[in-house]
Order: C-alpha cells, then structure tokens, then sequence
C-alpha cells in the first residue's frame, strides 16, 4: 500500500525551534518525529510513502534517502513553492504507483496518533468511500476545523474554525482517499483539501466517511504539545514502533555527557549534550550540541540545539533557541520563548 505524507509546513508555532529544523525532524524522545510516523505507517501495511516537501527539503533528502533504513520505500515529492495540503496531495500524487480505484493514505506530518489506520483502510474500501476521515473527540473545538456526521458516520459538512462548532468531533489528519480522486484535485497551485476539496466533493455528491477513535493524538505544533508527546513516549503514555520506554522513564543520547551528580528527572529527553555537576533537569527536551552548566535547572522546557545555559540559570516553561543562544551564569527565564528570529 501506498501512503503520501505531508511535510512541508514550516512549523511557525514551534519557533525558534524550526529557525534551523523542519518540524517533522524535530525529536521526541531521541527520534526524529517523521521516523516515528514512518513506523507507524509501516506497521499497518505501507510499504512505499511519497514525502510531499517543501522548507528545508535536503535534510529530509539527506536523512530519509530511499527509505531502505527505515523499512519502506520513500519517494520524494518537492514543491518549489508552498501548494497547501490540496496542491501537496496533487504534486505528491504524480509519484504514485497504485491503481485508480486503490486507497491511498494521506498523513499529517504533524500529527502523533494510535488509531488502528489498518481499520479505517478496511471501512474505505469495504463502503466504497471517496474519502475516509479519521476524526477525533475534543473537549473544546472551536480551534479546529469541526466535522458533523449523520448517525451512520457520513459526512454532512465542514465547518472551519468556529465560535459554536456543531460537534467536537474534529478532522484528525490522517485521510484515506480513493486514488481516482486525488487525481481530480487540481495541479500547480494552491489548494487547501480542507477548505477546498473536502467541501466540494460532498457539494458533488461524493460519498465522504467518518471513522471516529478514542486513542491517542495529539498534534504537535505547539511547544507545549511537543513537550507533551516527548513525555507520553517516555512514561509509555503512547507506544510508537520507533521507540521502546526504559525503566527510569527518560531518553540520554549515547554521546551525551552527564555529570553523575545531576539529577535527570522522569519525562526528560537529553540529546547530544553535555550537563555539568548539580545540574536538574525536569520533563523537558534538551537538543544537541547543548551546554548546561554545573547547577542551572531546566524544568518542564525545551532547550533547541547548541544552546549554553550559564551556571546556576533557571529555566521554566520556556522554549530557548536559535543559533549560539548564550544564557547568563544565574539568570531566570520564566515562560519566555527566546531566540525568535
């Protein structure tokens, strides 16, 4: 089976973090995030993945390469300029292989999620649907594109982000379309498939299907949701098939230095870093090239590559980056972002 996944946001919510990275290679829990999507992927039968790119597309390029280390074949699909999820979907498409009444799988790449895709595959082909939508149940919808159905699971609107969204079931990410109608969305320009082709294909009278879950997701475009996905993999919260929780509940990069007397607390994920004596780290992500020197702590933060932290610094609910972001011996940074731009 064939699945296109969509990579070429630029990630702004997660600045400064994606200055230098794509958001799809940020880590979580020492894995690049797109390699935890590719297992997942893989575990439910896909074996060749067209990667829509478009910001930063040679460290996709260099990192992926054909996709043999990753168990699946990877094909790269480049936009010179940003064509939204629609135009992405139509230029990925191009690279396709599968037949015109075969499913296609289209993922998110900012979306981390449990729900069995293999099923919602299985009720694609078993309804004939034009496209299947996973949707998933929040507490609050109105920052989400909201998706009411009829009792039997059908689609009967989109409705964009709204003050009084008619359900909190709301579109997950993650599509099953039939290959013949990818092929109709329009090539070489700008196309939102939420805005765009969901709508008309259900003004057409095209048959659009739900399948609703209850397992984990999260979208991990905020820093606090990526804070809070690193964590969920580390305690075991969400099982991916590129990661294996250890005892203790925290991530060290083999090459990182660890002073013996600091203190890595549950939920904590260290990169390639080096952290001095007394120093206290506490549900946070640490990147690589990292300094934290002797009795600075980081708590429930996220520290970009080749940041310094200053002896004695506190950092708390922030998230630090950039290029060479130097923090001063004792200073204190409390829910900051810093290093935009």
């Amino acid at each position: 089976m064939e699945a296109i996944l969509l990579v070429g946001g630029k990630g702004t919510r997660l600045l400064p973090l994606t200055i230098d990275t794509p958001k799809p290679m940020v880590k979580l829990a020492g894995v690049r995030f797109i390699a935890h999507q590719i297992a997942y992927a893989r575990s439910h039968g896909i074996s060749r993945i067209v990667v829509a790119t478009s910001y930063k597309t040679e460290q996709f390029l260099e990192y992926l390469g054909d996709g043999s280390a990753f168990g699946v074949e990877i094909v790269h699909a480049i936009e010179g300029e940003p064509l939204g999820t629609g135009g992405a979907i139509a230029n990925a498409a191009t690279y396709l292989i599968s037949g015109e009444r075969d499913p296609i799988t289209v993922l998110n790449g900012d979306v981390l999620t449990a729900h069995d895709i293999s099923a919602q595959i299985r009720q694609h082909v078993s309804m004939n649907c034009h496209a299947t939508l996973h949707l998933v149940e929040v507490d609050d919808a109105r920052a989400y594109g909201s998706v009411p159905t009829d009792d039997k699971g059908q689609i009967i609107g989109f409705v964009e982000k709204s003050e009084n969204p008619p359900t909190n079931f709301i579109n997950a990410g993650c599509y099953i379309f039939t290959k013949s109608v990818i092929d109709q969305i329009p090539r070489g320009r700008v196309v939102s498939v939420e805005r765009e082709t969901f709508p008309e294909l259900l003004a057409t009278g095209g048959k659009l299907w739900s399948f609703k879950s209850r397992d984990y997701w999260i979208d991990i475009g905020t820093p606090a949701a990526l804070l809070k996905a690193s964590q969920d993999l580390l305690t075991g919260v969400f099982i991916s098939p590129a990661f294996t929780p250890q005892p203790k509940k925290i991530y060290i990069d083999p090459l990182a230095e660890v002073d013996s007397s600091a203190l890595i607390e549950e939920g904590s994920a260290i990169g390639r870093a080096q952290v001095r004596s007394g120093a206290r780290i506490e549900a946070s992500i640490i990147g690589d090239e990292v300094v934290i020197e002797a009795g600075a702590q980081i708590l429930h933060s996220i520290i970009g590559n080749r940041v310094k932290v200053g002896s004695g610094a506190i950092i708390e609910r922030a998230i630090i980056g950039g290029d060479e972001i130097v923090l001063p011996p004792n200073s204190r940074h409390i829910g900051t972002a810093l290093g935009i731009g």
